[in-house]
């Protein structure tokens, strides 16, 4: 073999050996990759109880409830199914009934709740994760243009 072949040889193992590499990553995080799961989507997966899970949706309207130190219940919905979320710790200033919301935690073995460690809300009026945005226009229940569903025409 001379040194061009050589050479040659090594650049392609190079090549198959990342070419691997990324199929591995890519099957590996293939579950992961997702920003949030809807309700339907934690529903229907099944989700083993203490699996870390991001869940996203709409704060559903009167929902919420207030507890002693700082705990909060309250569902989370993408209008086919509803998720009762309970977190303790102070909310973000823009976290209301009708926005939307990322959550981040596991689902309690005993309850069936999920229990949140981090709550994110929305920015500001117009903001909806994409995400969330398009399983609702997908439902015909939003459209483009709209204020989100149960958002009011009020300004802060």
């Amino acid at each position: 073999m001379n040194r061009k072949q050589k050479r040659l040889s090594i650049i392609a193992a190079g090549a198959v050996f990342l070419a691997g590499s990324a199929a591995l990553v890519a099957s590996a995080l293939r579950e992961q990759i997702v920003f949030f799961n809807s309700p339907t989507d934690v529903i229907a997966q099944h989700v083993a109880p203490g699996t870390r899970v991001r869940l996203g949706g709409l704060v559903e309207k009167g929902s919420i409830e207030r507890g002693t130190n700082s705990e909060v219940t309250f569902l989370v919905t993408d209008t086919n199914a509803s998720v009762k979320v309970r977190y303790v710790g102070i909310l973000p200033d823009l976290f209301r009934e009708g926005q939307g919301v990322v959550t981040e935690g596991a689902f309690s073995a005993d309850e069936g709740t999920f229990m949140a460690d981090t709550v994110m809300a929305k920015h500001d009026e117009n903001y909806m994760p994409k995400e969330v945005a398009d399983a609702l226009k997908a439902q015909g229940v939003w459209k483009e243009g709209d204020p989100a569903p149960g958002v009011g025409t009020q300004t802060q």
